[in-house]
């Protein structure tokens, strides 16, 4: 599939999910793929080939979260491949990302796309999260496919700053995982996100932590 009409596969995606994509943003974030594309070959960082379902799958599914962002700094626990971390640091240059994933490959990818994108907003670094620790807290805690709900409140929650929030996006929606969640985690909402081009289902879970 040619670059434009990746382009123009993304540009509609994202108008249908109601975002505006300047043309430098729509470019970074083709030019992000291809990346991933190539290392890939190499260090397998995800499993999907086809690059039109890695518009649907990685990018307009990692934009899909992107209203629901709260203040300037955000941090993306088990970034893996920059996702959606990347995305959303591309689309939001005047916020700030802090990266975090424990495996050295795909660290080492996500700063290799902040250079070559130019990105000036992003910081990478390679740490399992309940052993990082910020100077600073973070207005959102950010994952996708990190792990179940229990485990990223239980590693994650030291990371946010006062009336924080913790956003987790799903699958299908989390019933189990949500009776499981500990008493000082509260849930505020569980919405659908939806995903141009994508049939199977997408729930983020909207929290915050509490003072118990």
């Amino acid at each position: 599939m040619t670059t434009s009409l990746l382009l123009q596969q993304l540009l509609s995606g994202a108008d249908a999910q109601g975002i505006v994509l300047h043309d430098k943003e729509a470019s970074q974030l083709i030019d992000f793929l291809e990346l991933l594309q190539k290392w890939n070959k190499t260090y397998n960082l995800t499993s999907l080939r086809d690059p039109k379902d890695m518009v649907t799958k990685h990018l307009l599914d990692s934009l899909a979260v992107a209203p629901h962002l709260k203040g300037s700094r955000i941090v993306d626990v088990g970034s893996g491949a920059g996702l959606p971390g990347l995305p959303l640091a591309i689309v939001f240059p005047d916020r700030e990302f802090l990266l975090l994933d424990s495996i050295g490959k795909k660290t080492r990818f996500m700063q290799h796309a902040v250079q070559t994108l130019g990105l000036t907003n992003v910081q990478v670094v390679q740490s399992r999260v309940e052993d990082y620790r910020a100077t600073q807290g973070f207005a959102t805690v950010l994952s996708r496919a990190f792990a179940n709900l229990k485990d990223f409140v239980t590693s994650s929650a030291h990371l946010c700053a006062n009336a924080a929030i913790m956003l987790a996006m799903k699958g299908a929606y989390p019933h189990a995982e949500i009776e499981s969640l500990p008493p000082e985690i509260k849930v505020d909402q569980v919405m659908p996100l939806v995903v141009a081009g994508l049939e199977a289902e997408r729930h983020l879970v909207v929290m915050h932590k509490t003072d118990k």
